[in-house]
This record gives C-alpha cells, sequence and structure tokens, in this order.
C-alpha cells in the first residue's frame, strides 16, 4: 500500500489509548496519514504495508517489548524510529538506542516536544527516506581498495569494501559528522549538539546523558563497520575529548 498524502506515512505503536491519540493527533497536525497499532506484531505488520516515513515504538508492548519491535523494523526498514518510554532510567533509553533508534521521548511529554524531535529527524536526513536495502550506482567511482571506507553524504550510503552498511539516519549523520571533520578529532559534545541541533540552538546544554548516547551510537556505527574498538580502522577514540575518523 502507498500513502503519498502530506509528508507521507507514520506508524504508531503504542497500547496506550490516551498516548496513542495522543500521539496520532501530533503527527496528522503535522502533516503524516497515521496509522495506529496496540501490539508490537500489528505495529511490525503495519510498517511493512505502509514503508512509513516515521515509526513511534512505546517500550510496553502487551505482546513483544518495543526494544524487539525495533530489532525486527530494522531488518527491514529504515523508517525513522522514535521510542516513547515511560521509564527515566538511563539503561532502558540506551538499550533502545542501541536495538536501533534514532531518538526516545519520556513520558509524559509535551506533543510540541514530539513534534520537534520528529522534525529535526526528517530535516537531518532530507525528508525524504531511502528505501530499504537500496544501493548506490555502481561504478569505477563506486569501487573503493579492499576494506576502505566510503561516506556518501549526497546518498547517504556508507560502504565498507564495496559492500553496503545499513546504519540508522541517526548513525548515518554520527558518522558524517566525523567525516566532514576531516582527520580532527571531533568531542562528545559537538557531536550531541550536531545531531540535536534545535536543542542546543534554543540555549540547552548539552548533558552527561547526552554524552552517553553518542558512544552508544558510535558502538552501533562500530558494529555495523566492523570496527574494533580496540585496534580501530575507522573510528579512534581519543581519550578525555571524543573521536577521529581514521580513513575519511
Amino acid at each position: 500500500m502507498n500513502d503519498t498524502w502530506g509528508r507521507g506515512v507514520a506508524v504508531v505503536i503504542e497500547d496506550d489509548e490516551d498516548i496513542r491519540g495522543l500521539i496520532v493527533i501530533t503527527l496528522q497536525q503535522a502533516g503524516f496519514t497515521v496509522h495506529a497499532a496496540t501490539t508490537g506484531a500489528q505495529g511490525v505488520a503495519l510498517v511493512t504495508a505502509h514503508r512509513p516515513v516515521v515509526t513511534t515504538v512505546d517500550v510496553s508492548l502487551p505482546d513483544i517489548d518495543g526494544f524487539e519491535v525495533v530489532r525486527r523494523l530494522r531488518t527491514f526498514s529504515d523508517t525513522v524510529v522514535v521510542m516513547v518510554t515511560a521509564r527515566g532510567e538511563e539503561p532502558d533509553t540506551l538499550l533502545g538506542l542501541e536495538s536501533g533508534a534514532d531518538e526516545y521521548v519520556t513520558k509524559p511529554f509535551r506533543p510540541r516536544e514530539l513534534r520537534a524531535r520528529v522534525d529535526a529527524l526528517l530535516r537531518r536526513a532530507g525528508f525524504t527516506p531511502a528505501a530499504p536495502h537500496a544501493a548506490a550506482p555502481t561504478g569505477p567511482e563506486h569501487e573503493p581498495a579492499d576494506g576502505r571506507l566510503e561516506v556518501d553524504t549526497a546518498r547517504r550510503t556508507v560502504r565498507v569494501g564495496g559492500e553496503l552498511v545499513q546504519l540508522t539516519r541517526t548513525e548515518f549523520d554520527l558518522l558524517a559528522a566525523l567525516h566532514g571533520a576531516r582527520g580532527r578529532t571531533v568531542a562528545k559534545s559537538d557531536l550531541a549538539a550536531a545531531l540535536w541541533s534545535d536543542q542546543y540552538a534554543r540555549g540547552g546544554r548539552v548533558t552527561e546523558a547526552d554524552r552517553r548516547t553518542v558512544e552508544v551510537h558510535v558502538a552501533n556505527v562500530r558494529r555495523k563497520l566492523g570496527d574494533n574498538p580496540s585496534s580501530p580502522r575507522f573510528i579512534r577514540t581519543v581519550r578525555g575529548l571524543g573521536y577521529r575518523l581514521e580513513d575519511a
């Protein structure tokens, strides 16, 4: 099924009727056609059917938890994923990011906050989601030496040794920020500010939780690139400062 109205399709996976209604209205007002599910399995089916631009996932669902939902989505979809959780503890939010979510909001939240986070994610991605598993055109310029890292910011693709690497939008944005530094060390706080520019443009401060979130995203990128943190080929940790991309 192909929905083309407004800004595209959004899927809401939430079993609480009041919160589900609030998220649906917020996304509809933002210009999305919204489909809602009350279980994880229904949500995965909706994402499969509608290929949404953005998906919100509650952590506590009656069948499978939100972390497992996100892991399943990441096997076939590059939808922007915002986890919605009533749990404020840092380990839960980090687990969500490790599962493949791009962002999270904690209940209770204001509709304006959810919309701002979604808008920021889509703005960074240029509003147009790439088709899942779509490969960039091949040719001499897309055939790097064995094991080399290629970051194509125009196509938003990443390749290692010529093989396409699937990153979430936030993971790609983080890698692109390191790539754009051209071998210079980028502080964790600067990476956080790059990922959540709207928040810090309004005077927000980078917190320790933000830095920890950056660390989780870096760990995910390393894992997908096949990069060993103890002997890195690509992303090197500069102790006390941040990260540097070795093969830019």
